[in-house]
C-alpha cells in the first residue's frame, strides 16, 4: 500500500480588482497518485482606501519608492497571516504568496509582483515561497495563468474552469493538454465604471445595448491572437478603457454593454455542446445579471460551487503551487503559458 502524505499551506491572493487580500488554509493529500484538499479556514482582509490607492498607483511610482512599497506591503501581508493564524494550534507547511501584479508585459520578458516574500517569511516566521510568475516568463512564457495546474489536479471533474476576477480565464483539456487563457477583462472595468461595485448587475441592468460601443470592444485586436495570451493593467487602461471611455453615452448604457460584451466573450471561449460542464468560480459570480446574460449564452451544466470555493479558488490553488514547489515538481504548463518548456515555478523565502 502506497503512503499516505499530508500537507498543510497557506495561500495568499491579491487580484487585480482590488477587493482585498485572500487567504486560505489547506490540507492537501496525495493518496494513490491522486491529490485532494480540504479548506481549514478562509478569510478576505479587504483594502482600506489607503492601501487601494497605494496598489492602483504603484505602477506611477520611481524604482526607489517601488521597492519600498514592495517590503512594505510584504510587511502587511505577514501581520495578516499571524492575525489570520491566531488560535491554529499549529504552523502550516508553508506560505504561498502570489503578491500583487504591478507590471505584466510578458512579451517583453516583463512580470512584477510586489509583497516581498522575504519579508512575509521574517514576519511570519515561516517558509514563504513567492513569485510564481518570474521562471516562466524568463522561459519565454505568458507567466500566467497559473490556476490551471490546480484544475488539472483538483478540479478535473469539470470540463471547463472559468474565473470571474478582474479579468475572465478558462481552463481546459484539449487533446491530453491542459490549456487556459485569460478571456476579458470583468470586475476590473465593471468597479472602474461604477466604483466600488455595481450590486447584483443592477445598473447596468437599467441601462440599453450601445451597438456600436460593443462592436468596438469586440474588435479589440487581443480577441483574434491565437492563445496562450494573457491580460494585464497595462493592456486594460492602453487599449480597453480606450475604447470604453471614447463614446460620450450614460454610465448605466456603458455598464450595459459592458455585461453584454463580457458574456459573448466568455461565450465564444466555451464550445456549443449541451453536456459540458462549467465550474465558475470568483467574485464575478455573484452578479446576477452578468451570470443571467452567461447562463442565457451558454449550452451545457453550469455549476456554481459554494462560498469557500466561490471566493476563494485562486488562493487554495496558490497554496497548492507552493506544496508542488516544496516538492521540486512541475507547477506551471508550458501548454498553458506558451514557454519552452514545464517548470517548477516560486522562490523559496526561509524563515530561519
Amino acid at each position: 500500500m502506497k503512503e499516505i502524505k499530508t500537507y498543510t499551506a497557506l495561500g495568499i491572493m491579491s487580484g487585480t480588482s482590488l477587493d482585498g487580500l485572500d487567504l486560505a488554509l489547506c490540507r492537501f493529500k496525495l493518496e494513490n497518485e491522486r491529490w485532494s484538499f480540504e479548506i481549514l479556514k478562509a478569510q478576505t482582509f479587504d483594502f482600506d482606501s489607503v492601501w487601494k490607492q497605494k496598489l492602483e498607483e504603484a505602477y506611477r511610482l520611481s524604482s526607489f519608492d517601488l521597492i519600498r512599497l514592495d517590503k512594505n506591503f510584504g510587511f502587511f501581508i505577514g501581520k495578516k497571516v499571524n492575525a489570520f493564524l491566531t488560535g491554529i494550534p499549529y504552523a502550516p507547511d508553508l506560505i504561498a504568496s502570489h503578491g500583487h501584479t504591478v507590471f505584466h508585459q510578458p512579451e517583453k520578458g516583463i512580470t512584477l509582483q510586489i509583497g516581498s516574500g522575504e519579508v512575509i517569511a521574517a514576519t511570519s516566521g515561516m517558509q514563504t515561497i513567492s513569485d510564481f510568475r518570474s521562471l516562466d516568463v524568463a522561459l519565454g512564457g505568458q507567466g500566467a495563468p497559473l490556476v490551471p495546474v490546480g484544475d488539472e489536479f483538483l478540479f478535473a471533474d469539470y470540463d471547463y474552469c472559468l474565473n470571474l476576477g478582474g479579468f475572465s480565464n478558462i481552463s481546459f483539456k484539449e487533446n491530453e493538454l491542459r490549456l487556459a487563457y485569460d478571456i476579458c477583462p470583468v470586475n476590473i472595468a465593471l468597479n472602474k465604471l461604477y466604483p466600488p461595485f455595481d450590486q447584483d448587475g443592477n445598473i447596468g441592468r437599467s441601462g440599453n445595448l450601445n451597438k456600436k460601443l460593443l462592436y468596438d470592444l469586440n474588435r479589440l485586436p487581443y480577441y483574434s491572437l491565437p492563445y496562450p495570451k494573457s491580460l494585464g493593467r497595462e493592456w486594460f487602461e492602453k487599449e480597453f478603457m480606450a475604447v470604453l471611455l471614447h463614446l460620450d453615452i450614460s454610465i448605466e448604457d456603458k455598464l450595459r454593454t459592458l455585461y453584454e460584451h463580457i458574456a459573448m466573450k466568455i461565450k465564444s471561449a466555451v464550445p456549443d455542446r449541451p453536456d459540458n460542464s462549467l465550474f465558475i468560480t470568483g467574485g464575478g459570480a455573484y452578479n446576477s445579471f452578468l451570470m443571467e446574460l452567461i447562463q442565457e449564452k451558454i449550452k451545457g451544466e453550469i455549476i456554481i460551487p459554494g462560498k469557500d470555493i466561490l471566493e476563494f479558488k485562486e488562493a487554495v490553488i496558490f497554496a497548492f503551487l507552493g506544496v508542488l514547489r516544496s516538492r521540486n515538481e512541475i507547477n506551471c504548463l508550458a501548454s498553458v503559458t506558451g514557454a519552452t518548456r514545464d517548470s517548477c515555478c516560486g522562490v523559496i523565502h526561509h524563515s530561519k
